[in-house]
């Protein structure tokens, strides 16, 4: 295990120079400048010379390893030119909470739609209920966020009148948005739940603890389903940290002050240092949960040597 985490450790800068790397291309690649805006007076050429030079915006070498050298030893993500009294950092830390609490929402309610749906699919296959499991979770994946953010919002707060619409801040205000991103999620959690339990209940372990009389509560919920979350279980890394803080879409839709919103908003104004910044806390955040869940592997099964 102490390996695994040395491992993993040492990776994870590499991996994230990589990203920073093709990140910074692409970002450079993107059309219009920074220090412009689309309202108001435009500054004057030399002006506007003056601010490319001051943040080394003409100058793509420069640029990489300056902001490089600033988030390194200084943690520092720069100035935002979207927000300009505000700096990345601070942008991050009002925002990430946010999406980060309803990432965890998400995720809690799709473990508990998803595992239900999955137990409930596996004992009973064919029947109404798995069949019904199946296409639900069909409509989950295939559906996009937007159009399932939409139609809660028509139904709940301006048919029924339950809820608000475009409110945050109280724990009803994230509960559309929570189960709107939590339902792709919960999806393929029911589809591999499903997959992994139909195939627990039918190995022999499983046989000899019914032939012994243990309760088939005990051998679905204890035996069976212990070893049919390990695919879940690796489902849930990237699954989370893109649920806290790649929620671009249904923080727009709900008008959640999240990161995503800011992050959508930074590539449709050329804001270099927030996309960096926010691509950045990303991809941590995505090598950290990947991180956790090999180590829960390892605890739900020592038998399991990771790569």
């Amino acid at each position: 295990m102490t390996g695994l985490i040395l491992r993993r450790l040492i990776q994870a800068p590499l991996i994230l120079l990589v990203i920073y790397t093709i990140t910074f291309l692409l970002a450079w690649a993107l059309p219009g400048s920074a220090v412009l805006s689309d309202e108001g007076r435009q500054p004057p050429p030399e002006v506007l010379a003056a601010m490319e030079a001051q943040y080394n915006l003409d100058n793509p070498v420069a640029f990489y390893f300056g902001y490089l050298k600033g988030v390194v030893t200084a943690l520092d993500f720069g100035p935002s030119f979207r927000y300009p009294d505000w700096t990345v950092n601070d942008i991050v830390a009002s925002a990430l909470p946010v999406s980060v609490a309803l990432g965890l929402s998400a995720i809690l309610i799709a473990l508990m739609i998803g595992v239900a749906a999955g137990v409930v699919g596996a004992v009973r296959p064919n029947s109404f209920a798995d069949i019904a499991t199946l296409v639900i979770a069909l409509i989950g994946i295939s559906m996009p966020a937007f159009v399932i953010g939409s139609v809660l919002l028509i139904v709940f707060p301006v048919w029924l009148g339950i809820g608000s619409v475009g409110a945050w801040g109280t724990i009803p205000d994230m509960i559309l948005p929570a189960i709107t991103l939590s339902l792709p999620f919960a999806a393929y959690i029911a589809r591999l739940t499903r997959m992994g339990m139909i195939e627990s209940l039918g190995a022999d372990y499983i046989r000899t603890a019914r032939a012994k009389g243990v309760a088939e509560r005990v051998v679905i919920l204890r035996h069976a389903l212990k070893n049919a979350f390990l695919p879940v279980l690796s489902f849930l890394g990237p699954a989370a940290a893109q649920a806290m803080t790649g929620s671009f879409v249904v923080e727009k839709v709900f008008n959640v002050p999240g990161l995503g919103q800011h992050f959508v908003n930074g590539v449709l104004n050329k804001d270099l240092f927030l996309i960096m910044g926010v691509v950045l806390i990303y991809a941590s955040m995505l090598i950290a949960f990947n991180l956790i869940v090999d180590i829960l592997y390892h605890w739900v099964d020592p038998r399991i040597e990771q790569a």
